[in-house]
């Protein structure tokens, strides 16, 4: 990030950079073929054991492949977590990317549950969550999800 003040306003904590966005697809139905860039930002709040705000970033298209269609999109992922003393964490959140081009929302709404283990010396974090698409475009997913994930986490 590029701007986060020193001390939260108004109790959030604030943050804002660029996002960037490459072309690395390994499948052209996965990606735009597009370079991208724009701004992104992120404010939240701890109280006790909850956390909650947002992540919000625009993305418009600079280069790449002249055959696929120009890129103009928002992501917003607001995000309410809780977190128990014993490390786990339960996560209601959406991913929702708007398509300017199309007019077109995409809408999966994730309940995440999160744990924090010790192996060796090393932390990770081991996630697992289902996923619902509230909305999409036609050609879209739909229905029921999952999402898994590993994160290795390295703290100061």
């Amino acid at each position: 990030m590029f701007f986060s003040p020193k001390e939260p306003v108004n109790g959030f904590t604030l943050g804002a950079g660029p996002v960037l966005v490459f072309p690395t697809a390994s499948d052209d139905l996965l990606g735009t073929e597009k370079w991208s860039a724009g701004p992104t930002g992120v404010a939240l709040k701890q109280q006790g054991p909850w956390t909650y705000g947002t992540l919000a970033q625009h993305t418009w298209s600079y280069a790449g492949d002249d055959d696929r269609d120009y890129v103009s999109s928002t992501f917003l992922q607001p995000f309410l977590s809780f977190n128990t003393k014993t490390a786990t964490t339960f996560t209601l959140q959406t991913e929702s990317t708007y398509n300017w081009n199309s007019e077109k929302w995409t809408v999966p709404i994730n309940a995440i549950v999160s744990q924090v283990l010790k192996l060796g010396d090393q932390l990770i974090q081991l996630k697992l969550g289902a996923r619902y698409w509230a909305d999409a475009p036609d050609s879209g997913p739909e229905g029921w999800g999952m999402k898994a994930g590993i994160v290795f986490l390295f703290p100061k």
